[in-house]
């Protein structure tokens, strides 16, 4: 594994490994995957899809957000639009054809955000407990009415991480960045295939996120898979392979 880092005047190193294709999988799409909320690029499925598109000579890429992994920056500083930012300045950087993008949990929100800005490049996009728009979610959904006090008063808000010992950190300005950012705050179009899919057992994504996304997108194909018994990481054996399904279908030329 060669770890990369681009370079930008001003702004936070990202660290990122770009495994280029061979001659099997000249013709396919290069898969981006970006990554969730506090996650890093070494994760069980970012590592997974970069071996089986390695296995078929695709093109994939990973990164670290800054403030996140081995990227510059402190994590709390960082915003959805700076993160969006990141991962338009890596795709820009590295890729330069049809690409299928891969969001997870935050991700997909920063996957969707990263298909309306370069939508020409787009072969397909697959969600992965996508979480859009979740900040304005969590305040007027999840948050009590003593935690909507402390964001309000612009205070960072602590919440038990159920993946690791350090807690989430919310930011005010995590909040007030994300309401400029909104992607399913009006209706959109897209020529290219979505697929979402989303563990009923989630305890941390709504299942109510992935019709919502449905109800907010139309023009292309459309595809949400529950999984019964899966949670929000969708990282077992088989929520990989059902995923990387999908990747295989999204790659192959499509049929008119």
């Amino acid at each position: 594994m060669d770890i990369q880092y681009l370079e930008r005047e001003g702004q936070a190193k990202l660290a990122y490994v770009y495994s280029p294709a061979n001659a099997s999988g000249a013709g396919l799409p290069t898969v981006m995957f970006c990554g969730g909320y506090k996650s890093d690029m070494m994760g069980t499925k970012a590592s997974y899809f970069e071996k089986q598109c390695q296995s078929r000579g695709q093109a994939y890429l990973r990164f670290d957000y800054s403030g996140h992994g081995m990227s510059e920056g402190e994590f709390c500083n960082g915003v959805i639009g700076a993160w969006f930012a990141d991962a338009l300045d890596i795709f820009d950087a590295l890729i330069n054809g049809p690409v299928i993008v891969i969001g997870s949990s935050m991700g997909g929100w920063i996957a969707l955000l990263l298909a309306q800005a370069r939508a020409k490049y787009i072969k397909g996009l697959i969600g992965v407990a996508a979480a859009p728009d979740f900040t304005l979610r969590l305040y007027e959904k999840e948050f009590n009415d003593e935690q909507r006090k402390i964001i309000d008063a612009k205070g960072n808000l602590e919440i038990p991480n159920e993946y690791s010992d350090e807690p989430y950190i919310f930011t005010p300005a995590l909040f007030d960045d994300g309401k400029k950012n909104l992607v399913l705050d009006r209706d959109r179009t897209h020529d290219y295939p979505i697929a979402l899919f989303h563990g009923l057992k989630d305890v941390t994504v709504a299942r109510d996120v992935p019709l919502a996304i449905e109800a907010r997108y139309s023009g292309g194909p459309f595809d949400i898979t529950f999984i019964d018994d899966g949670d929000h990481s969708l990282s077992r054996p088989q929520d990989l392979q059902m995923i990387e399904a999908e990747i295989v279908a999204m790659s192959k030329p499509q049929i008119l």
